[in-house]
């Protein structure tokens, strides 16, 4: 017994050993705890890995991003003051002009508003337009021919050699485009590109006064140059032109802060299926210890210290902790190789995945880390343990309020949780934030799961039949596992339910402007010239002309006598970098539209010669320009200036599919300057939508169109794929759950053998045994499920009225289907666990 004898050493090597002996006859129910945290620690490995990955390869593309060194670009073509500055720089140019436009495909009749690139040079100096066939992109300038998207190609059911016509040319289809740099999947979806030549833009009319062009100017040096000392010498004069300018270093810095919110975001979901998994240790080692009171009362008969008995278990939880955390970082590593197929659409880089060691060091250090401080959490009664247990079992719960240690570790777990989660987002406010999130969350679940013990055991139905009592009273029987399973299951199910909430919010939003009293069709680019005869067509059609607006754009030149050059030199002035930069599109009217409310000043309907121009803006606007009633701003109507002051502030709704305007004129300031209209209708089905587009873009193909019917199904594919990628990584969240349940179960099989036991031996059949468990594992996850669905409506709810600022209509059937998976999966897994159990025979001695 020297081992106890100096109580002021601890003999490692003893401890070590007697860990060891004592794990013997518990090694298979010690392993199960390790289970809870093997999905958490794969989920964080798997996205700690694609991390690490992803930004290598953005750092090894950061050139393929851009496709050149140094890229300038504006809404407007460059002037005689900057075209000598363009032509001095660069060893290679390449020029490109982009804006959106309709494709007519004349084989099959399809047309679809598309993004055209016209471009001159070897665009791109970096990387590759990757093409069908392979060296399609290198041709394609040589002659009148196009290169097309593939999505667009498998739409319009396009071939090889078909003929496209864009404006008033057409163009052979020389190659089908598989990805451009720099676009991701979901780019490509929403605006399908079209490669031209530039040579051939003026051509198909559709380079006009007035349109909305971008236009690009690449450059590629063949030797090394300080691109940040050629930038800071030239962005003066670039800015100053009204012109951005982009280079490999911010193009890498954007993408790669991009990922870096994707992939945070990730971690965090990944984060809390690790800390229900953190529950899931807690409970198991609960549970253990509770069944090793009398070894720890012996231990301390025999002269060990509590502080030794703790030291042993802790020693077991440790290693077990660790052999947890190598298992989930081998099945972490496993699946980072599935998610480039996931995330495909949301990089822009071709991922070349590989083994990451740092990830799964870091995997392994967490999971080391959680499985020791939530084990503190049971593991400290052990130091309160007395040798009189051996005898009779006396109470050895702490006194939460007595037990330093145990704030000790309730201040360590809280300040792990804010520390990881500041390590994900790199922002004290938001780590507080979510920390308070995920604690709301945990108790909102916990509450419910206490609430519900306390009702049933309140108001406990007498009258059922016994079975059935007998499985209710199961949910507040000792030792139960109503709180973990709440808890875990019901967490799990608030994501996966919160996901369908809003992707239906979403669809529902966009659904809403094409219901049968809302216009669903939009044609715009429309010439002076052009405006009767479309309305023409329209009406031919039996469609209706809601409404037909003019659009004149602009840019801002002054606001308070400040000018773009001031605001840039003077960081003190009040006044936003962007408001001096892009265009604004207004209109002329003398009256609002039902989506307009006037809130302050008065509608100038008709400019008096005599007097300022009074102009009305959109609040939200006035609000980021830090404009109001009585602010002067002087607005360039291509190469014309217009002083203007602000007269009235609007709110408008801006989800109807209705022209609507940040500035709006009087009548007689615009009337002669260059516009387009637009024109608004709406058409009853996907053939009337078709065939009016074809006659449309026929007669008049410079014009373009919008049908509400096809953003409707793009918005549904792209929040379908966002889902699916949440769904990947939030599933873990319901599988930690499942397989907590699981671990709870097994590990406390001995209780539930005396149990059954004691029921057989009163006469209980195996059949009324099972019926009791089946209707036990039922409560519990139709309650679980039931918690995590309240949940996530309370949430959607908010999402529709704060954030979305719609009504809440939940899809039932989804929601119905969630729920009755979840209590029935929960069912399945008890049964299979417990089939041992049922199985036990009825021997009182069992018992006694």
């Amino acid at each position: 017994m020297s081992q106890y004898s100096n109580k002021g050493r601890l003999n490692f090597a003893w401890l070590f050993r007697m860990a060891w002996h004592d794990s013997r006859r518990s090694r298979s129910r010690l392993l199960l705890f390790i289970s809870s945290i093997i999905l958490g620690i794969a989920a964080l490995v798997a996205i700690y890995s694609l991390r690490y990955t992803v930004q290598g390869d953005i750092d090894k593309q950061a050139k393929e991003l851009l496709g050149a060194d140094l890229v300038i670009e504006a809404n407007i073509p460059a002037g005689d003051a900057l075209q000598p500055l363009l032509d001095s720089i660069g060893d290679q140019k390449a020029t490109e002009q982009s804006f959106a436009s309709m494709v007519y495909f004349l084989r099959t009749g399809g047309t679809r508003l598309v993004q055209i690139r016209a471009v001159e040079g070897n665009y791109p100096f970096y990387g590759s337009i990757r093409t069908n066939p392979v060296n399609a992109a290198k041709t394609y300038q040589a002659a009148q021919q196009a290169l097309v998207d593939k999505t667009l190609m498998l739409q319009y059911q396009a071939k090889l050699g078909d003929s496209i016509k864009i404006g008033e040319l057409t163009f052979t289809i020389a190659g089908e485009i598989d990805k451009v740099p720099g676009k991701t999947g979901f780019s490509a979806a929403v605006a399908p590109g079209i490669f031209i030549p530039l040579r051939y833009l003026a051509a198909t009319g559709l380079s006009q006064r007035g349109s909305r062009i971008n236009y690009s100017y690449y450059f590629k040096y063949d030797n090394p140059v300080d691109i940040n000392a050629l930038v800071e010498k030239i962005e003066p004069r670039i800015e100053d032109a009204g012109f951005d300018i982009d280079t490999v270093e911010a193009a890498k810095n954007n993408t790669g802060n991009s990922f870096e919110d994707f992939t945070s975001f990730m971690n965090l979901v990944s984060f809390i299926a690790l800390l229900l998994g953190c529950i899931g240790v807690a409970s198991a080692i609960h549970i253990y210890i509770r069944e090793k009171l009398n070894s720890i009362a012996v231990l301390r008969c025999l002269g060990a210290t509590g502080k030794q008995a703790f030291l042993i278990y802790l020693i077991q939880v440790s290693l077990l902790g660790l052999l947890g955390s190598i298992a989930g970082a081998i099945a972490g590593t496993a699946i980072q190789f599935l998610l480039p197929a996931v995330l495909e659409d949301f990089l822009p880089v071709d991922i070349t995945m590989q083994i990451s060691w740092k990830a799964i060091a870091q995997g392994i250090f967490v999971g080391l880390l959680i499985s020791v401080l939530f084990s503190l959490l049971p593991l400290s009664s052990i130091r309160n343990i007395a040798p009189l247990n051996t005898l009779r079992i006396t109470e050895t719960k702490n006194r939460f309020l007595r037990d330093p240690l145990q704030w000790l570790v309730y201040l360590l777990i809280l300040a792990f949780v804010l520390g990881f989660s500041w390590l994900q987002m790199n922002n004290w406010m938001q780590a507080v934030v979510f920390t308070i999130g995920v604690l709301a969350a945990f108790g909102i679940l916990a509450g419910m799961a206490w609430l519900i013990m306390w009702v049933t055991r309140k108001y406990f139905p007498e009258s059922w039949s016994y079975l059935w009592r007998q499985g209710f009273a199961n949910l507040f029987r000792p030792h139960n596992q109503t709180v973990i399973l709440v808890v875990a299951i019901g967490l799990g199910t608030t994501f996966i339910c919160l996901l369908f909430f809003v992707q239906h919010l979403l669809t529902n939003k966009v659904a809403l402007s094409s219901s049968e009293n809302q216009p669903n069709m939009v044609i715009f680019d429309i010439q002076p010239e052009q405006k009767e005869p479309i309305a023409a067509i329209t009406r031919k059609f039996n469609l209706p002309v809601i409404q037909e607006v003019p659009i004149v754009t602009m840019r801002i030149e002054e606001i308070n006598g400040i000018t773009a050059t001031m605001a840039r030199q003077d960081s003190t002035l009040d006044l936003p970098r962007w408001a001096f930069e892009g265009e604004v599109r207004s209109t002329y009217r003398d009256s609002l539209t039902d989506t307009e409310t006037l809130l302050e000043g008065k509608l100038q309907t008709v400019a008096p010669s005599d007097t300022d121009v009074r102009i009305s803006m959109e609040d939200g606007y006035a609000k980021r320009l830090h404009v109001g009633i009585g602010d002067t701003i002087v607005f360039n109507v291509q190469g014309a200036l217009v002083s203007t002051v602000v007269g009235s502030l609007r709110k408008v709704d801006w989800n109807r599919v209705q022209t609507n305007f940040r500035v709006i004129f009087p009548k007689g300031v615009l009337e002669s300057a260059p516009k387009f209209h637009v024109l608004i209708t709406r058409v009853p089905s996907k053939e009337s939508s078709a065939s009016f587009q074809r006659a449309v873009v026929s007669a008049y193909p410079t014009v373009s169109m919008i049908d509400l019917g096809l953003i409707l199904s793009v918005v549904d594919d792209i929040l379908s794929k966002i889902a699916f990628v949440i769904r990947f990584i939030g599933g873990f969240s319901i599988a930690t759950g499942l397989v907590v349940l699981i671990a709870s179960i097994l590990i406390s099989k001995y209780q539930r053998i005396q149990e059954t036991v004691l029921l057989r031996t009163l006469g209980a059949s195996r059949r009324q045994v099972l019926t009791i468990t089946a209707l036990e594992y039922f409560f519990l996850g139709a309650l679980a499920a039931i918690t995590g669905i309240l949940l996530a409506l309370a949430g959607g709810w908010a999402l529709a009225v704060f954030s979305f600022k719609t009504v809440f209509a939940p899809p039932v059937l989804p929601t119905l289907l969630i729920f009755l998976s979840i209590s029935a999966l929960t069912v399945m897994i008890g049964l299979f666990n417990s089939r041992s159990i049922l199985n036990a025979p009825p021997k009182t001695a069992d018992i006694i």
